[in-house]
């Protein structure tokens, strides 16, 4: 199969708007008072969308190097840092400013340091009763963590000329996550659950370290790399992708029963893979050309997912905002959840044209200067 990294895959772009709809539910569901009655039943697995987009970082970024490594060519640390950070940075650092800068946009009281923002630390150790405001960066920091060790890791795979053998690493770190979160339960959360906020302790200990949220970025690196340089298992997969959308389903309803208590023992241990394998079969399936994903063209959805880093990091202020000016008129709660998502949507359309496209132009001016437009 002949592949190109520029190619457009639209099964790709529905995920991604999917994912962002869901975590936006998901905080609507928690952030929001007098919200739909019909809300929480969908609501409630809405955490699992912060899951789809790490085997889609996973996948998407492990691609770009990957390409690189397939056509013989030297990883270059400057042009995938330089990319990640026009594409990540600018629109981070005002949303930044915007939390800082006026408390008015805070769904909650106090914000972290600003240091563990600028240094993606914030996931590390976060107590989320007095420090939650933008608590949902945490993602960003181990998406972070992870665009800073993967490249490093296969130069030098490349240098020790094994990268052939580099799939026992994603083995090892898949099992390293069962033993990591077993110890965390055991020794770090139980400890703690005799105190009225032990929920606290979970999600300090469990939920938002990068040691136990590895799962969904790694099966991402797992699909790229069968993707990329197993074309003759490729070849028979590909034939059958609503199968693997189905068996992706399947897979996820299994979790949703898992996890319905999310801090019981099984829940935290095998919860996550099980998310990131449903999830992975998914992505899988939206890059087969046989399923319905991959065919299906929807600007809608190529439009919300364009939006979707914007949204992610300004909707909880966004929802907040709308509540606290909108909440006086009355408005049925499916209409005011409506217009938080138009409104949101909206505020995230606004920092895509004044920040993110300009500094992505910046970006390809600087990486390829000799090109006038850019794709």
């Amino acid at each position: 199969m002949n592949k190109n990294i520029h190619q457009k895959l639209y099964g790709l772009d529905h995920l991604r708007a999917f994912a962002i709809l869901y975590v936006f539910l998901f905080h609507y569901f928690i952030l929001s008072e007098g919200q739909p009655q019909w809300l929480p039943d969908i609501a409630k697995f809405g955490w699992t969308g912060v899951d789809l987009f790490f085997v889609l970082s996973g996948f998407l970024i492990s691609s770009q190097l990957f390409f690189q490594i397939k056509q013989g060519q030297n990883i270059s640390l400057k042009q995938f840092f330089l990319k990640r950070f026009f594409r990540i940075i600018p629109v981070y650092l005002v949303s930044l400013g915007l939390y800082f800068g006026f408390p008015f946009f805070r769904e909650k009281e106090s914000l972290p340091p600003l240091w563990k923002f600028l240094t993606f630390t914030q996931n590390l150790g976060l107590n989320l009763k007095d420090f939650g405001t933008f608590s949902h960066a945490w993602s960003l920091c181990v998406e972070e963590h992870f665009y800073l060790i993967l490249p490093l890791i296969l130069i030098l795979f490349q240098l020790i000329k094994c990268f052939k053998e580099s799939y026992w690493l994603l083995i090892a770190l898949f099992l390293f996550g069962f033993g990591i979160r077993i110890y965390s339960f055991n020794q770090l959360y139980l400890p703690k659950i005799i105190d009225d906020n032990s929920w606290l302790y979970w999600y300090k200990f469990i939920y938002y370290p990068t040691y136990n949220r590895l799962d969904g970025l790694l099966v991402g690196v797992l699909i790229a790399g069968i993707y990329w340089f197993k074309p003759l298992i490729w070849s028979k997969i590909s034939k059958f992708g609503n199968l693997f959308i189905l068996l992706g389903l399947i897979v996820l309803t299994g979790a949703y029963f898992l996890c319905y208590d999310q801090m019981t023992f099984y829940a935290s241990v095998f919860g996550f893979p099980l998310v990131a394998i449903g999830y992975g079969f998914i992505v899988v399936g939206a890059v087969c050309p046989t399923s319905f994903l991959y065919k299906w063209n929807s600007k809608l959805t190529t439009f919300i997912a364009t939006l979707s880093f914007a949204i992610y990091l300004t909707h909880k202020g966004v929802i907040h905002m709308t509540h606290e000016l909108l909440n006086h008129f009355g408005i049925d709660s499916t209409i005011m959840l409506l217009l938080s998502l138009v409104i949101c949507m909206s505020f995230a359309y606004l920092l895509h044209l004044v920040i993110e496209k300009p500094f992505m132009k910046l970006r390809n001016l600087i990486i390829e200067p000799n090109k006038k437009s850019v794709k």
